[in-house]
């Protein structure tokens, strides 16, 4: 299947440390949203946000959700080389959904039971570790099961830019300030 896939366009690797952080920015807004309820509430609240955010806005925004917007990256189709299909989207974020909200809650546990939070956290390691481990694509599990990969774009906020961009003019002035 691997060299059924090479016969595709290349495009330009992201690094997985942008994907995490992409994610991250998507899992702690909802996260946020949904930690105003409590218990089952929750947990819908969680999945519908997830689902809006991840599935319907990505549809509507070619290919980017917040986080992915805002470090100028986009999904696609590996097959079709577009946006993927709402149902190939669904299916994509009902695998990572379902791990980030297991994730969520094992975060929620912290420290108090170590065992659970590791348990917790476990599926959403494990999605995301086939990424390091496919130096071609970086496609995590949830990426193989839609046929989708993440590439770069220039459409976007450039966050990680800016915030480095910044630290080098505030290193820059405080060095200006100390001689």
């Amino acid at each position: 299947m691997l060299t059924e896939k090479t016969r595709y366009r290349s495009y330009p690797k992201v690094p997985i440390e942008r994907r995490v952080a992409a994610f991250g920015i998507d899992f702690v807004t909802i996260w946020f949203l949904s930690s105003f309820f409590v218990d089952a509430l929750q947990w819908l609240v969680f999945l519908v946000g997830w689902f809006a955010l991840r599935v319907i806005i990505v549809d509507k925004n070619k290919g980017q959700s917040l986080g992915r917007w805002a470090l100028d990256m986009k999904v696609i189709d590996l097959r079709l080389n577009k946006v993927p299909t709402l149902l190939t989207l669904a299916k994509r974020e009902a695998i990572v959904g379902v791990a980030a909200m297991l994730a969520m809650f094992g975060l929620e546990i912290n420290f108090i039971n170590g065992l659970s939070m590791l348990l917790l956290i476990s599926p959403l390691l494990v999605d995301c570790c086939a990424a390091f481990a496919d130096e071609q694509l970086a496609q995590a599990f949830h990426d193989r099961a839609a046929e989708t990969i993440i590439i770069q774009t220039r459409r976007g906020f450039s966050l990680d830019l800016r915030l480095k961009k910044i630290y080098f003019e505030v290193k820059r002035n405080l060095q200006k300030i100390q001689k």
